[in-house]
């Protein structure tokens, strides 16, 4: 069964860091892109950072390059996502998912909530 759990947001001032991680089981985590994607308020799934199965290729949503960075260490089974200079409009449910930016994001975990607010 494929588990993917989401944690280190919380409540930050804009300017301000976080540094997301998941953690993944049930499959095996060094063959697969993986992503993170988020939900703001009354919006849909938005795609935030791809990287690829062995680390060497990542890519981003344009309003987080620059600011974020996704990273992964395959022999903890576990994604990071290092959000800096962080805005109001990053504010959302950040989630982990299984696959690259073409997928559907149905693997993913519970989410960890980024609220940037001064």
């Amino acid at each position: 069964e494929v588990q993917l759990v989401e944690a280190g947001g919380g409540l930050v001032q804009p300017g301000g860091s976080l540094r997301l991680s998941c953690a993944a089981s049930g499959f095996t985590f060094s063959g697969y892109f993986m992503s993170w994607v988020r939900q703001a308020p009354g919006k849909g799934l938005e795609w935030v950072s791809s990287i690829a199965s062995g680390g060497g290729s990542t890519s981003y949503l344009d309003s987080v390059k620059g600011r974020f960075t996704i990273s992964r260490d395959n022999a903890k089974n576990t994604l990071y996502l290092q959000l800096n200079s962080l805005k109001t409009e990053d504010t959302a449910m950040y989630y982990c998912s299984r696959g690259g930016s073409w997928s559907d994001f149905s693997y993913r975990g519970q989410g960890t909530q980024v609220t940037v607010s001064s």
